[in-house]
């Protein structure tokens, strides 16, 4: 939002919300009752390209936003070094209103402006004019109202909003209020107007200069320097037609110079071509790829989680995940997306962040949860994780946390056979239980005397157990396996405090692992609270009760270019499996945390809390 916003700032739609497309059935009805009733020659093939023409905007925004991100997260030729936040992607999650936009004036345009209808596919001479009045007026024009814009009155009304992102991404280009819009859609509408009117107009024409000016849009906001130096040297006037990533970063750091549109001739000529330009082309394009300190290893979850990346919807990314029903709408994509994760046998960067001088970068392993219950699947899923930890290792990386790829002793003991395959590690591996089991119990209630464990017995709910019993708390466990197998690995350190029991009413507080049944769930008593121990959280099924998230903490404000939710987890809150390799780089231990190891549970929670990680607030004090 401007600092102090004029008329005509917000879209006439934004009470719809997610379903402001609505507004075009009419429109789109229309064009398919004319498919229907009419005969094959008397299509109006524009109207009918409208609908697409507008989907392919989309698509090819949205490729702009995956490439940017992917790219910047792994810091090869990227520009600016600061990071986004959240206050940014809510800002900017509303990037299509202007494709909207454009679709109802295409619609209304097709119906009333002359010569708007039955528009051929192709003309030359309309091409070649469109291009002519693109280069002269258009450009001209912008450059002038651009420089308007950045006057006080309009610029703290209007072209603040758009200024808020220093650091872009290929959707800041369309983040401006309706009324700048409205001058936008006025002055490129000029070649396509022009041609349309005088019958030279073609749907190629209209299409191609709206890709063109989405492509360089979505360019000169993507962060990184992606036009090598040869392609200058090799026609040096085109540095006057074609600004660069770079040319245009400036603007946004420095605000009072390059004004220009896409053809920087203007700045040239009027004096507001910013003296850094070709320095941080040349500093841009030698940058090389980032070098973590810290790697965080990660999976995908359902397919749909693919969407929920970082790399995948902005607005998506910076929820907690949860599954939405448009997301079934397409399924054909989702369908894409597996096939080439099964082709694409390795890790990829997925996001950067910095925490005081440590570097930290997530690689997602494209696999899905379903598969590490596979048995046929467990030799391809440990070739991949290892594969990982020797990246980590080549890049000079000290800590990897194993984070999701820890899914128990039978896939690789905790990550322990990759220590012992490779001896000389100096990658420490840390899969972060112990910081688990320290949040555990400090999320249980104070006073409580005794509580339920029950679901897949885990490495975390072993030392959790054993914890409990040494501060006196009574663990009780209903099932008699699951009791045989504690009380063989405690023995008589559980000084008498574990207990079977059948009863489902004598525990207030349940710790839950992944294989508690529903049907359990509902067994429990009014106001129980349910304590996650796993790494993937529980169905609410109860409205009496309270839920704890997974084991997680806040994170301090240190931690920079936050702007996306870590799975089902509220904003700016990390999982102990991503702070436990944090905690391991920042006091510079020396041993690796991962097989059946557990390091001093006290040491780590005062560590994590000496950072600025700080605990989440239980559930029940919060609701009391």
């Amino acid at each position: 939002m401007a600092s102090k916003p004029g008329i005509l700032t917000d879209w006439p739609w934004k009470p719809l919300g997610s379903f402001k497309y609505i507004i075009l059935a009419p429109w789109i009805t229309g064009s398919i009752y004319s498919v229907i009733v009419k005969d094959a020659k008397q299509w109006d093939v524009f109207n009918l390209a409208i609908l697409p023409l507008m989907l392919w905007r989309i698509l090819h925004s949205q490729l702009w936003i995956s490439l940017s991100r992917y790219r910047t997260a792994k810091g090869t030729n990227r520009i600016v070094d600061k990071g986004i936040e959240f206050d940014q992607v809510d800002r900017e999650r509303n990037w299509d209103d202007q494709i909207l936009f454009n679709a109802i004036l295409f619609y209304l345009g097709n119906k009333y402006f002359p010569g708007g209808s039955h528009i051929p596919i192709w003309r030359t001479d309309g091409v070649i004019i469109t291009m002519l009045l693109h280069v002269g007026p258009v450009e001209f024009l912008y450059y002038w109202f651009h420089r308007a814009l950045h006057h006080h009155y309009l610029y703290s009304r209007y072209h603040s909003h758009h200024h808020s992102s220093i650091v872009t991404e290929p959707i800041t280009s369309v983040t401006h209020p309706f009324a700048e819009h409205i001058v936008y859609f006025a002055l490129f509408s000029l070649p396509v107007s022009t041609v349309v009117f005088f019958g030279t107009g073609s749907i190629i024409a209209i299409a191609g200069y709206i890709t063109y000016i989405d492509l360089m849009n979505n360019m000169g906001h993507c962060n990184f320097e992606l036009i090598p130096n040869w392609v200058f040297s090799i026609f040096p006037p085109l540095k006057y037609i074609m600004y660069t990533p770079s040319f245009h970063s400036l603007h946004h750091t420095q605000f009072r110079t390059n004004y220009s549109l896409f053809m920087p001739i203007y700045d040239y000529i009027y004096g507001t071509m910013d003296k850094s330009s070709d320095t941080l082309y040349e500093i841009s394009l030698q940058r090389k790829e980032e070098t973590p300190n810290v790697v965080h290893l990660m999976h995908l979850t359902t397919p749909e989680s693919i969407y929920h990346l970082r790399v995948g919807f902005p607005y998506l990314a910076s929820k907690p995940y949860s599954s939405a029903w448009y997301l079934w709408l397409l399924w054909p994509v989702t369908l894409w997306f597996m096939m080439l994760t099964r082709i694409y046998r390795r890790t990829f960067v997925v996001e950067r962040n910095r925490f005081h001088q440590l570097r930290l970068q997530t690689w997602a392993i494209p696999n899905f949860r379903e598969q590490y219950h596979l048995k046929w699947q467990k030799e391809s899923i440990n070739n991949m994780i290892e594969e990982a930890v020797l990246e980590a290792e080549e890049k000079g990386a000290s800590v990897l946390s194993l984070g999701l790829m820890n899914q128990g002793k039978e896939l690789n003991r905790y990550g322990e056979v990759y220590v012992k395959k490779h001896p000389q590690l100096n990658v420490k591996l840390v899969d972060g239980s112990s910081l688990a089991v320290a949040v555990l119990l400090n999320s249980i209630p104070k006073g409580t005397t005794q509580v339920l464990l029950r679901g897949n017995l885990t490495k975390v709910a072993f030392a959790v157990a054993f914890s409990l019993c040494q501060k006196g708390i009574q663990v009780t466990v209903l099932r008699e396996d699951e009791y045989e197998k504690l009380d063989k690995s405690l023995g008589t350190k559980s000084g008498g405090k574990l207990v079977i029991s059948k009863s489902y009413s004598s525990c207030k507080v349940w710790l839950v692992g992944d294989d508690l049944t529903e049907k359990e769930q509902r067994k429990a008593n009014k106001g129980t609270l349910f304590i996650p121990f796993s790494q993937f959280p529980l169905k609410n099924l109860r409205k009496d009760c309270f839920y704890h998230t997974t084991p997680a903490m806040q994170t301090p404000k240190a931690l920079e270019n936050v702007d996306s939710c870590e799975n089902w987890l509220p904003r700016r809150v990390m999982s102990v499996w991503r702070i436990a390799g944090i905690l391991h780089a920042l006091e510079g231990w020396e041993e690796h945390e991962c097989g059946y190891t557990i390091s001093n549970i006290d040491k780590v929670w005062e560590a994590c809390l000496k950072h600025g990680f700080q605990p989440l607030t239980v559930p029940t004090q919060s609701k009391s």
